[in-house]
Parts: structure tokens; C-alpha cells; sequence
């Protein structure tokens, strides 16, 4: 494992790149350039290529729920889980700003930055809930991929993660958004300057994340020793 500078640096250009291309596809469906499955390939794709290309460096976490689980489950020390969603946080806000300069206002206003949204018929409540899932789906899928040593990480790298966002964008996209991620939501709202029912993508991925890593820990590792990603 490198050392945290190197990681934050991974950790950065990581959550920049899901931003960017994250938030960018949704713009780009606001405008119907994409269909959802674009939308969901293109959060999917771009997560198993960054997984795939950092995880030696930082664990390739780019998600601060992730981040959260891991230091809740005991896996990473508190410095640097906090140097790491510090360095996640701001790839995504360089990312939704990048993302602002270069489309064109007419049509990054039409997406609102890319921004996650709840839909007009659901409750706050119900957008928690709905995070929270698809969260605890991503977060169980990294204990069981990346931190238990007997998952198939090495074989698949972070192909099996990205396809859970895929699965979780197709569902829950037109409902929540589908962020599962803090930084998702952080960084087109700083660009945005919207920070409407922030909770439903800070509470949500958070509570899924610590409740999937503390259920796969206490179920699959208690008595084991997982090696930390």
C-alpha cells in the first residue's frame, strides 16, 4: 500500500473522473443525447476503470460511504479515512466544475449540473431509504470483492463494483439519482449551488454503507482476518 499523499492523489483523480463522467451523462439524458443505459454504463464503466487502476494505490474507494464503512468496520485508520474523503470530495467538486465550463449553459442548466435528484412523487424519507439500499448493495459488494481475502478481486478487479452501480442506476435513477455516494451528489451542488434535500444523499449512502460493512464483517470476517484493501 503506498503511502496516504499517493493515495489521496488516487483518490482525487478517481472521484474526478466519476463526476465528470458521471454528471456529464446525466446532462447529456436531461437533454436526450443518452437513455438511461447510457447513463448506467457510463457511471458503471467509469468505476471499474478507476477501481481497477488504483486499488494498489488507495483501495480505489471513490466513494466517502465506502471510506466510512471501512473506518467503521475497523479497516481504515481514522488520518487517513479522513485525508481520503477530503480527496474525494474535492475531485468531485473539480470535476462538476470542469464539467460546468466546458457545456454549454443552455444545456448544463437543462441537467442541473448533473446533480442527483428526487423525483417529484417520492418523500424525502423514501429517497433515504432508497439510497441506503442501493448503497448497502455497493458496499457489500466491496467487502465481499476487496476486503475479504477470499473474494475474487484479483480476477475481476473492479468490474464486479462497477456493475453494481450499472444495476443501481437502472433502478434507482429515476427515483433518487442513483449517487450511492456522497461526493456523486457533493460535487455538482457546490457547482450548482442546489443543496435541496441534501440528507437524502449524505444520511442515505452513508447509513446503507456502515450497515452493508457491519453485516458482511460480523456475518463473513468476525473470525477471520480480511486483508484491507
Amino acid at each position: 500500500m503506498e503511502n496516504t499523499s499517493k493515495a489521496a492523489i488516487a483518490e482525487f483523480i478517481s472521484t474526478f473522473a466519476l463526476i465528470f463522467i458521471g454528471a456529464g451523462a446525466v446532462i447529456m439524458n436531461a437533454n436526450g443525447q443518452l437513455d438511461l443505459t447510457g447513463v448506467a454504463l457510463a457511471h458503471g464503466l467509469v468505476l471499474f476503470i478507476m477501481i481497477s487502476v488504483t486499488a494498489h494505490l488507495s483501495g480505489g474507494l471513490v466513494n466517502p460511504a465506502v471510506t466510512i464503512a471501512l473506518w467503521t468496520t475497523g479497516k481504515l485508520p481514522s488520518g487517513r479515512a479522513g485525508v481520503l474523503i477530503g480527496a474525494q470530495l474535492l475531485g468531485a467538486i473539480a470535476g462538476a466544475f470542469l464539467i460546468k465550463a466546458l457545456e454549454p449553459k443552455i444545456l448544463f442548466d437543462a441537467g442541473n449540473g448533473g446533480i442527483p435528484a428526487l423525483a417529484p412523487l417520492y418523500s424525502v424519507g423514501k429517497g433515504i431509504l432508497f439510497e441506503a439500499v442501493g448503497t448497502f448493495f455497493l458496499v457489500f459488494a466491496v467487502f465481499g470483492t476487496a476486503v475479504d481475502d477470499r473474494g475474487p478481486f484479483k480476477l475481476t478487479g473492479g468490474m464486479t463494483i462497477g456493475l453494481v452501480i450499472a444495476f443501481d442506476m437502472m433502478v434507482f435513477f429515476p427515483l433518487t439519482g442513483a449517487a450511492v455516494n456522497p461526493a456523486r451528489w457533493f460535487g455538482p451542488a457546490v457547482a450548482t449551488g442546489d443543496y435541496s434535500n441534501w440528507y437524502v444523499w449524505i444520511v442515505g449512502p452513508i447509513a446503507g454503507g456502515i450497515i452493508a460493512g457491519v453485516v458482511y464483517w460480523y456475518a463473513f470476517l468476525k473470525d477471520r482476518e480480511p486483508a484491507t484493501p
